[in-house]
């Protein structure tokens, strides 16, 4: 599937909160997979005019990294606009929010409602609180 530098393995690929395992191959910075996987893992389809995902297409250039018999799933991120990160060793590829997508929520002035249990069990979501004033305490033990 991709040149001798890589070595075959089962993907598991994050994307807007899906999750779904591929096959796959890492190396060199690369993640390629084929053009089943890409779509099963993104529901984009590579067709002549581009990445294509319902009626809306994102046109490629030649030597994107995405004219190839397997398509490089960080090249796919680069031409979207949007982060990856890739643990090889794991096997775990995350597509993280276009840029704009992110400017949008935070212009918005909104927080992505949540529901965490407090310390006897029982989950509140921020979306109750809606309308009242709330302090969010973050702690991280690393």
């Amino acid at each position: 599937m991709a040149a001798s530098y890589a070595r075959d393995v089962t993907l598991t690929v994050l994307d807007q909160g899906r999750v779904t395992v591929v096959d796959g191959s890492v190396g060199g910075g690369r993640v390629m997979v084929d053009d089943v996987s890409l779509t099963r893992a993104t529901g984009f389809v590579r067709k002549p005019e581009g990445l294509c995902r319902g009626e809306v297409c994102i046109p490629v250039r030649p030597g994107s990294g995405l004219d190839d018999n397997a398509v490089d799933l960080v090249a796919v991120a680069s031409v979207l606009g949007r982060p990856i990160a890739v643990d090889e060793d794991a096997g775990a590829v995350y597509l993280g929010p276009a840029a704009t997508e992110r400017a949008a929520v935070l212009r918005s002035g909104r927080a992505p409602d949540f529901t965490l249990p407090d310390l006897d069990g029982r989950l509140h979501s921020l979306s109750d609180l809606l309308g009242r004033k709330v302090v969010l305490a973050v702690y991280g033990s690393w």
